[in-house]
């Protein structure tokens, strides 16, 4: 039986673990195990120039953590060596980085994850993953609010050009030459 001195900082970790996935966007949950000293050396700089929390925890203390910040289902993720990769400001980033390095070094396995409190299974953190960057999603966003605008001043265009080659001063009387 561990000393209350033990247990009392046992609690301590597990609510500091429990506070950081409760404000976490996005948790990624892997396997490293067979990952170089050299491979996780790159993955750790990597997490750190994204702004992502990376770091390894002690399976029960991340269930008892877990539980504590509301999150169900993820019991089955703690079994074996567990790394935990989160961000409190981007939902993508975690999951496309844990990807691409799992691609680069097979050996590294995602297990699961968290996205705004809900599990994850590996299928959800692969279609989290596969989300385009926000400038891209931006753009996409810009070109749907043009287009239209775009295609109405080419009709526009157009219906002045007909007025122009028929020779109507008017653009109403070409309206009205069409009615008839």
């Amino acid at each position: 039986m561990p000393s209350n001195k033990i247990l009392e900082m046992k609690k301590a970790v597990v609510t500091g673990l429990a506070d950081e996935f409760r404000e976490a966007q996005t948790m990624v949950f892997a396997d490293y195990r067979g990952l170089t000293v050299a491979q996780d050396t790159e993955l750790r700089a990597a997490m750190r120039k994204a702004g992502i929390t990376y770091k390894v925890i002690k399976n029960k203390l991340a269930v008892l953590a877990a539980q504590e910040a509301g999150i169900k289902g993820m019991e089955s993720l703690f079994t074996g060596p567990t790394a935990v990769a989160y961000s409190n400001e981007d939902v993508v980033a975690p999951a496309k980085l844990v990807k691409d390095f799992a691609t680069k070094f097979p050996m590294l396995e995602i297990k699961g994850g968290a996205m705004e409190g809900e599990f994850l299974d590996v299928a959800g953190v692969q279609r989290l993953a596969a989300v385009p960057p926000k400038e891209v999603l931006y753009g996409q966003i810009v070109t749907g609010l043009i287009s239209p605008i775009a295609s109405f001043a080419m009709i526009l265009g157009a219906v002045c050009k007909k007025a122009e080659d028929t020779g109507v001063a008017n653009v109403s009387e070409l309206a009205v030459a069409a009615g008839e």
